[in-house]
């Protein structure tokens, strides 16, 4: 029979108990980011297979890679989403400022009208 060769799966499991240690080592809040690092690498381990690379590592590395690329162009995306509403925002505000400095001016006016007439109590 011949002999099976252990697949990406396999080796990126071998990675992940070779780096057990370093995991341990992390600071608690730090361990959960390393966990989602290797999930990065568990969803591109088809692609990964593909290349069947001498070193898995390397795949794994450019899976978290292509995973983080995904993330930013979703930050990305909230903040022109954000911008373009701050932006409308400020656009409003600017109106409702427009608008209080015309009713200032009014009341300004007819403050000074009422200062310049003369007064029952004088």
């Amino acid at each position: 029979m011949g002999r099976t060769d252990p697949t990406y799966r396999d080796a990126l499991r071998a990675i992940r108990d070779r780096w057990a240690d370093f995991r341990r080592a992390l600071r608690r809040r730090d361990q959960p980011r390393f966990d989602r690092l290797f999930g990065y690498a568990r969803e591109h381990a088809d692609a990964s297979g593909m290349l069947n690379h001498e070193n898995p590592l390397f795949p794994a590395l450019f899976s978290v890679d292509v995973e983080q690329e995904a993330r930013l162009d979703t930050h990305e995306e909230r903040l022109k989403s954000h911008g373009k509403r701050l932006d409308s925002h400020e656009e409003r505000l600017d109106s409702h400022e427009d608008r209080l400095d015309e009713l200032e001016d009014a009341l300004g006016g007819r403050r000074e009208r009422d200062a310049d007439a003369p007064s029952d109590e004088g």
